[in-house]
């Protein structure tokens, strides 16, 4: 019986691609940025929740970013429904832009 790790057009082993332990070069670079653009992404969403939390005056979750208000709205409603989709799609803008620049570094050097 064949092993089912080996491609049998090719006869070679398939790469092992692990994301906890990438590859030197392109892949390393790749996996911080992810983690970079996860931290920033993680930092607004639950930090801003945390922060509410953390500003409360009574139980019934009264604050100073409850009482404030932004462009007509409360802000921490602002800040959830509209700050955070605009901040997610600039992240995913983020994330093409570096990988393309990221790509075309590592082209070059082939």
């Amino acid at each position: 019986m064949s092993d089912p790790r080996i491609e049998p057009e090719s006869g070679r082993e398939p790469r092992r691609i692990n994301f906890f332990r990438p590859l030197g070069g392109y892949m390393r670079r790749e996996v911080l940025l992810i983690g970079i653009l996860l931290a920033g992404w993680a930092f607004f969403t639950f930090g801003f929740q945390l922060l509410l939390v953390l500003t409360q005056r009574d139980p019934t979750g009264e604050g100073p970013f409850t009482e404030a208000t932004f462009l007509g709205f409360p802000f921490h409603h602002w800040f959830t429904g509209q700050f955070l989709v605009v901040w997610f799609i600039l992240l995913c803008f983020l994330f093409n832009l570096f990988i393309d620049l990221l790509a075309d570094r590592f082209r070059r050097r082939k």
